[in-house]
């Protein structure tokens, strides 16, 4: 058997072994690719499926964020609207001579107050036609048939509300009607806009004018207010007073409304004296909901934490298996009753409302026809809010927006997708045995083409790199093409030149090198020291500075000589030296507490501080009493260093004048925690006691005092928003009702136990957490 011989020659020898590799290369990825195409309408398929779930999921979950902000922002800008009317009607109680006077203006004016008139038949005054409707009940009446003296005087009082509401009604959200009533021994009644209100509520609920409108209405909505008033932490949904009913079928108007109350107070915010609310008619509500498209039938609905659909369509409806219920009667009040729990369908009944921020969605089965259908059913809560569901119950509740879509309308377009995908897998079949057979005819053209000019020139350089191994400098390739091998030709004479310049200079090159490093070491060094000197002396003027700053604080022999108040102190700055300020100073009887933040912190904030801590101490000795003339004087002399330093740094400041069992509080900063001896916490505001010291040359028209007592066992905390703004490892802030809680809980012991009992929290809340601001407290117990 003959022996195949190589060939010897170069050209020759690379057209068989690149001809013989490349072919079997194509031939390989060919097969390859041939047996893939197999797989391939497998892997469409599952990806299509796959990537359509999730385009659905997102298409869903963007879907519902964007009708869940929707309600949100309605029910919010109503619960705006009815705050507004609340805060209108507020500020004429606390302000009563204003009321009277804006009252009796309005009430004289026959467009907003028309006359009364007397009904024998219900017992009861009515307004006749005009801005709004008010309504007194019989039991309000004299022998006379007329208003008591008090109730009319209430009515007077309260005419302002035809001119606001009627503002009210006819802007912001639609809303079916606004209305006022009084407070439980007086339950006068404004509406607007006008309607035959008694003759509706005598005809719908008999025995109404017999008993009190609160307990017959509403029982229960009202003491829980008043609890409120006392137990502040009792309000369910913190800083909203809002409290919202189960919708329910109106009086007036026979239609699903979701009425809106808000509380009005006594000045003194110890009592509730009426309210102010608005019915919002549950069409708004549908109307979002019924605008939802999904698919061919899918559909959206809305549920309270409780259960109970709100809003839904017809179709739905029949789909989730809701049965519609009547919630009975309570007083007159027919409220609606369509909960999930009452479903015909076992997996609605049994379906749990989601808990987190985000959207959720599972798959459910709903009988149809008999037959179980896969549904796709996407949840998300919205915000939480008060709700009034019976005698006696205000609790918090949320609302959630559902959607609901058959699962075969989602994935109807997966199966036209296969069709194509199979049509596409026949035709890449196709097309690849065609692209394989070309491309070999092709690469075997090419390969002869090109062997002879690519072994021509890597015969070149390899006689070249011979001769340069020889060391031969001097060679050079002679005409480097413009292709691949050209470039390294190119390369190769660039190589040769380099060799031959290093070679002939290399101890000229060595030496310059040397020279370089030893002067660059020698500047190194030199900037190193000079560094290094400039460090310490930084750092021996910022320890100066902080010394300076720490020895004009009050000491503790100071604070024990003050023989009315056990005081005690902690200051923490962010950097070297702080930015807060405080002071305890004692002129014979008079005693004088400030705390005050400067704007950031460092060198300059430290020497502000050290101003304020100058100025007040020779403003205490000259024993100028007045807290207003104190602060204003203060402030021009740190103005007026301020504006020469060109710092542009200010403070905010607030001085606290002990007197016999109460203090003067003075200057805007913090608010000031009073923890009384009971335990109650009492936050006193300062915002308008005062103005930033530094920023204007003139501030007493902006100063003002606020007296507070303060009798025995009675705590107060100051503090600077070092503590209060003090971030957790994860970013949130200890906040102010941390402050009040950790106040509270440590008020039985001493200052000093109150002092490092709140501290200790603030660190433990603090954590492994930077502290970014200046720390600064201070706690003063009436002995």
């Amino acid at each position: 058997m003959a022996l195949i011989t190589m060939p010897r020659s170069l050209p020759a020898r690379l057209v068989v072994f690149v001809g013989a590799a490349v072919l079997f290369g194509m031939l390989l990825s060919g097969g390859i690719a041939l047996m893939n195409v197999a797989e391939l309408s497998r892997d469409a398929t599952r990806e299509i499926e796959s990537g359509l779930t999730r385009a659905s999921q997102e298409y869903l979950s963007n879907y519902i964020e964007t009708t869940a902000g929707k309600v949100d922002l309605l029910i919010d800008q109503v619960h705006s609207e009815v705050a507004t009317l609340a805060g209108a009607m507020q500020s004429l109680i606390d302000n009563q001579a204003a009321g009277e006077a804006i009252g009796g203006a309005i009430a004289g004016d026959a467009k907003f107050n028309a006359a009364l008139g007397y009904d024998a038949t219900g017992d009861w005054a009515q307004s006749g036609p005009g801005a709004s409707v008010l309504s007194i009940w019989g039991y309000l009446l004299d022998a006379d048939k007329r208003p008591r003296a008090d109730v009319a005087k209430l009515a007077r009082d309260t005419a302002i509300f035809d001119l606001v509401s009627a503002n009210l009604m006819a802007s912001g959200a639609a809303k079916l009607q606004a209305y006022y009533v009084g407070p439980r021994s007086m339950p006068i009644m404004r509406t607007t806009p006008w309607s035959a209100q008694a003759q509706t509520f005598d005809r719908l609920y008999p025995g109404h004018n017999k008993a009190n409108f609160w307990d017959f209405f509403f029982p229960g909505v009202y003491e829980g207010w008043q609890a409120w008033a006392k137990q502040p932490d009792l309000v369910p949904v913190k800083g909203d007073f809002v409290t919202e009913t189960v919708p329910y079928v109106d009086a007036t108007t026979g239609k699903l409304v979701v009425s809106f109350f808000h509380p009005l107070w006594t000045s003194d915010r110890r009592d509730v004296v009426g309210m102010t609310a608005a019915d919002v008619t549950l069409e708004q509500l549908a109307a979002i909901v019924e605008s939802v498209k999904i698919a061919e039938t899918g559909f959206a609905f809305l549920v309270r934490s409780s259960g109970n659909v709100l809003a839904i369509t017809s179709e739905g409806e029949k789909t989730l298996g809701l049965k519609m219920a009547n919630a009975g009667s309570e007083q007159g009040i027919t409220a609606l009753d369509r909960r999930l729990q009452n479903s015909g369908q076992a997996a609605i009944a049994a379906l749990k409302l989601p808990e987190g921020d985000s959207p959720v969605i599972n798959h459910i089965g709903l009988e149809q026809n008999g037959a179980p259908v896969s549904h796709m059913i996407a949840l998300r809560h919205l915000g939480a809010r008060n709700l009034w569901t019976g005698p006696g119950a205000i609790g918090a509740t949320q609302l959630y927006l559902g959607f609901v879509v058959p699962d075969a309308e989602i994935y109807a377009s997966l199966n036209a997708a296969q069709e194509q995908v199979t049509a596409a897998t026949s035709r890449i079949f196709k097309g690849q045995i065609i692209a394989l057979i070309l491309s070999m005819l092709m690469v075997l053209a090419a390969i002869f083409a090109i062997s002879k000019r690519i072994t021509a020139g890597l015969a070149e350089l390899s006689a070249a790199a011979r001769r340069l191994k020889e060391k031969d400098y001097s060679v050079r390739i002679k005409k480097p093409g413009g292709d691949e091998v050209g470039e390294v030709g190119v390369a190769f004479n660039s190589m040769a030149e380099d060799v031959r310049y290093h070679t002939e200079n290399l101890e000229h090159i060595v030496a310059d090198r040397t020279q370089e490093l030893a002067a660059a070491n020698a500047v190194n060094l030199a900037l190193n020291e000079r560094l290094k000197s400039e460090n310490q002396r930084l750092g021996t003027e910022l320890d100066v500075a902080r010394r300076i700053q720490m020895m004009v604080l009050p000491k503790a022999a100071e604070l024990a000589a003050i023989s009315r108040l056990d005081i005690a102190t902690y200051m923490e700055p962010a950097d070297e030296i702080g930015g807060d300020y405080y002071d305890v100073l004692q002129v014979g009887d008079r005693i004088k507490v400030g705390i005050g933040d400067v704007t950031g912190h460092g060198l300059e904030s430290g020497v502000l501080m050290l101003m304020v801590q100058s100025v007040a101490r020779g403003l205490q000795e000259q024993g100028d009493g007045d807290p207003v003339k104190f602060l204003n004087v203060l402030n021009r002399a740190v103005y007026k260093n301020v504006e020469r330093t060109e710092s542009g740094k200010h403070l905010s400041l607030a001085f606290v004048d002990y007197g016999v069992d109460e203090v003067v509080i003075s200057g805007q900063h913090e608010e000031v925690l009073i923890v009384r001896a009971g335990g109650a916490v009492e936050r006193i505001d300062t915002n308008d006691l005062g103005f930033p010291i530094g920023l204007e040359p003139e501030i007493e028209a902006f100063v003002a005092t606020k007296t507070v007592s303060f009798n025995s066992g009675d705590v107060m905390i100051l503090y600077t928003d070092g503590i209060n703004e003090a971030e957790s490892p994860d970013g949130e802030l200890f906040g102010m009702d941390r402050l009040c809680d950790s106040a509270a809980a440590h008020s039985a012991g001493s200052a000093e136990f109150i002092c490092k009992g709140i501290v200790a929290d603030l660190m433990a809340f603090i954590s492994t957490q930077r502290i970014h601001d200046d720390i600064t407290l201070v706690v003063l117990k009436h002995r």
